[in-house]
């Protein structure tokens, strides 16, 4: 009985725990005022919308659309598709395409600094899915230190939930993030 006690309390108590905010730790949604919102490559529903919201209620004066350059949807190139969007919206001076060659966060983090830097300006915004900030907050900070950086979480249901043993898609988002995010820790970040 006694080893059931201990094997409880040091093994399944903490794995429960982690368990029930593993979600929560992996979002981080503290938007600031800065020079440029950036809103990395991937779901192209919520985090531009969520990044036009943001410009629109003054967070940045520009906007740049991080667009992976190799990819076409048919037959049309992905940054040309990004490039006609923006330029029907009412701010399109403001807003730009960044086309991104890396396919890792932290290969992105190479390409938008270069796109940043032609930009100007030295505080970043940086909008991406919710269970994507800390991981892209932490690499961008990292890798590209000559930028000060805040993160908006972009949610969509479909995708993610902190409580992610509630869907299936919830679940293997979190799992694969948290793998993701302990990569980044363990090996990445040291070289």
């Amino acid at each position: 009985m006694r080893k059931i006690r201990i094997f409880f309390i040091f093994i399944m108590l903490p794995g429960l725990l982690w368990g029930l905010f593993s979600g929560r730790f992996l979002v981080v949604n503290d938007p600031q005022a800065a020079d440029v919102i950036l809103v990395l490559a991937g779901e192209t529903e919520q985090r531009p919308a969520l990044a036009l919201s943001l410009l629109r209620k003054g967070y940045a004066p520009k906007l740049v659309l991080d667009v992976p350059a190799a990819a076409q949807l048919y037959q049309w190139p992905q940054t040309e598709l990004a490039r006609r969007y923006l330029q029907e919206l009412p701010e399109a001076a403001a807003l730009s395409v960044c086309p991104i060659a890396g396919l890792s966060t932290r290969d992105e983090s190479d390409d938008a600094a270069r796109c940043l830097a032609q930009m100007g300006g030295k505080k970043v915004l940086i909008v991406t899915s919710d269970y994507h900030t800390r991981r892209s907050l932490s690499i961008f900070r990292k890798t590209q230190p000559g930028f000060t950086y805040s993160v908006a979480a972009a949610h969509d249901a479909s995708a993610f939930g902190v409580n992610w043993w509630q869907h299936r898609e919830w679940a293997k988002t979190n799992f694969n993030e948290w793998t993701k995010f302990l990569w980044w820790e363990a090996v990445d970040r040291w070289r």
